[in-house]
């Protein structure tokens, strides 16, 4: 049995619609999730008759919006055991608008949202238990972000007890100042977390902005310096570039002639390239995957579209 697990936050999503005039289009969405959710789908379409459990790892309120996200999240296969729900508490929410291009832009409203008490004592306790003997534990920067200094030291010890049992760490560092109160602070968690993970994903655009890398090669040699044993740098519309300590290759992507909605472009490329490694696939081809998803993605509007 594989089993997977995905740490972060889901938030209800708010778009407009074709029409404009102010209408909105609600559904949920957050890169752990969107990720655990392309991650689940792909799997099982490559590896149908490998057993397999995907758990996505947040906290949500007691209110019916919560409700409706674990009831979707149930639907799309995905265990839902380690979702803590904290009475009183609600969902953060975001708005996304895009431009001509399919560029979009987010405005968040998340100050007090559940997923925030991801990794309080109680919580930290119960998680380091309930995941040890995971073969893959996935998060992001944003799920760093989101938490205060206290429970990022929680993680930190959660993720080391679990890579010392075998698990592997993969991360993506999705860097997003605006959870930060410095760059250096994202700089020294980003570093935390990279210094535990045995795969990273990270968007060259971000890391070249948090680190200042001056290319993906560079941004492979910064990871390899802290012990990560497999990159995959995502490019945008250009090629990836797969790193191990054998050499490096570049995977192209799929064109897209008119994008619709970049949101989750990154998140869906992730969760085929993890489905497909753990299926058995060389980087090579999980890369492809992973840029077939993400242009179907990016063709369609909202964050997860329909299986």
């Amino acid at each position: 049995m594989l089993r997977v697990a995905s740490i972060g936050e889901c938030m209800i999503e708010l778009s407009e619609t074709a029409g404009g005039g102010g209408d909105m289009h609600r559904t949920f969405g957050g890169d752990t999730l969107n990720t655990a959710v392309y991650l689940a789908r792909t799997l099982h379409e490559t590896a149908p008759g490998t057993p397999a459990e995907v758990h996505y790892v947040t906290a949500l309120g007691d209110d019916p919006f919560s409700d409706e996200m674990l009831a979707a999240w149930q639907a799309e296969g995905l265990k839902t055991d380690q979702v803590f729900r904290l009475p009183g508490r609600l969902p953060g929410l975001y708005i996304i608008r895009t431009d001509t291009r399919g560029e979009r832009s987010f405005h968040y409203w998340r100050n007090a949202a559940a997923a925030r008490e991801i990794c309080r004592p109680e919580q930290a306790e119960v998680l380091t238990t309930a995941l040890a003997g995971f073969d893959l534990v996935y998060l992001s920067g944003i799920t760093l972000g989101i938490l205060d200094a206290e429970s990022r030291q929680r993680l930190y010890g959660l993720l080391a007890t679990l890579k010392q049992g075998g698990c592997r760490i993969a991360f993506d560092t999705n860097y997003r100042p605006r959870l930060w109160e410095s760059r250096e602070e994202a700089q020294e968690a980003v570093t935390q977390v990279l210094g535990l993970a045995a795969l990273a994903l990270p968007t060259f655009e971000d890391d070249a902005a948090l680190f200042g890398d001056a290319s993906p090669e560079a941004t492979i040699e910064r990871l390899f310096s802290l012990g990560v044993e497999e990159v995959v740098v995502k490019c945008g519309a250009e090629p990836c570039v797969i790193a191990r300590r054998r050499g490096i290759t570049r995977v192209e992507g799929e064109r897209v002639e008119k994008p619709v909605d970049t949101t989750a472009a990154g998140d869906s490329f992730n969760g085929a390239y993890l489905a497909a490694r753990l299926a058995g696939a060389e980087p090579e081809d999980a890369a492809a995957a992973g840029h077939r998803l993400a242009a179907r993605v990016i063709a369609t509007k909202g964050a997860i579209i329909p299986a």
